[in-house]
C-alpha cells in the first residue's frame, strides 16, 4: 500500500501567502514544528498517492499570487528532502496524466525504485512555485535524494545510458 500525506494549501485572505498543513492518515503532524501558522481560507489540497483530502476551492481557480514565496520554499524543501525519490508531475503514480508523466513513472516502475508523485494539477500555486524552485520550466520534474534531477527527456536518456540506474544505486534505492 502506498503512503498517504495530504498537505492543504491555504491562503490568507489578508497577506496572499500560502502555507500548508501537512496530514497523515488522518493525523496532523505538528505546523509549529514545519516552522509556520496555518492560515484560515482553505483553497485547494495537494496529495502524494491516490489520497487526498479535498476542501474548499480547487485551487486552480485561484490566481498565483506568490509563485514561491519563503514558506513554500520551506515547505518544498522538507518535502523533497523527505522522500528519497518524489515525482511532481501531472496526475499520480496509480494515474498519470500526461504521457510525459507516464514515461517517467514507467522508468522508475521498471527500476523498481519506491516513489512517491505529487499532482501538480491540484493546486496551481505549487505549481507555478516549482518552476521557480527547480529552475525548470516543465513537469514531470525528478527529485532524488532531495536535488532535482530533471524532467522526462532527462530521465530518459540518464535511463537508457544506465546513469540513472547507478545514481538511484547510489543513493541505496536499487
Amino acid at each position: 500500500m502506498s503512503s498517504s500525506i495530504t498537505f492543504h494549501s491555504q491562503l490568507a485572505s489578508s497577506s496572499r501567502i500560502p502555507s500548508f498543513e501537512f496530514v497523515s492518515r488522518a493525523s496532523t503532524i505538528n505546523p509549529s514544528a514545519l516552522g509556520y501558522q496555518p492560515r484560515t481560507a482553505t483553497f485547494g489540497t495537494l496529495k502524494f498517492s491516490s489520497h487526498a483530502i479535498k476542501t474548499g476551492v480547487p485551487a486552480r481557480r485561484i490566481g498565483c499570487f506568490a509563485a514561491l514565496s519563503p514558506e513554500l520554499k520551506t515547505t518544498l524543501d522538507k518535502v523533497v528532502t523527505s522522500h528519497k525519490v518524489i515525482v511532481f508531475m501531472k496526475g499520480t503514480k496509480d494515474f498519470p496524466q500526461c504521457g510525459f508523466s507516464n514515461t517517467v513513472v514507467s522508468i522508475l516502475k521498471a527500476v523498481n525504485v519506491p516513489f512517491e508523485t505529487v499532482n501538480i494539477l491540484e493546486n496551481e500555486i505549487l505549481r507555478q512555485g516549482l518552476k521557480e524552485y527547480s529552475q525548470w520550466p516543465t513537469f514531470p520534474q525528478l527529485y532524488i535524494d532531495g536535488e532535482f534531477f530533471g524532467g522526462c527527456d532527462i530521465t530518459v536518456d540518464a535511463y537508457k545510458s544506465g546513469e540513472l540506474q547507478e545514481i538511484l544505486e547510489k543513493a541505496s534505492l536499487s
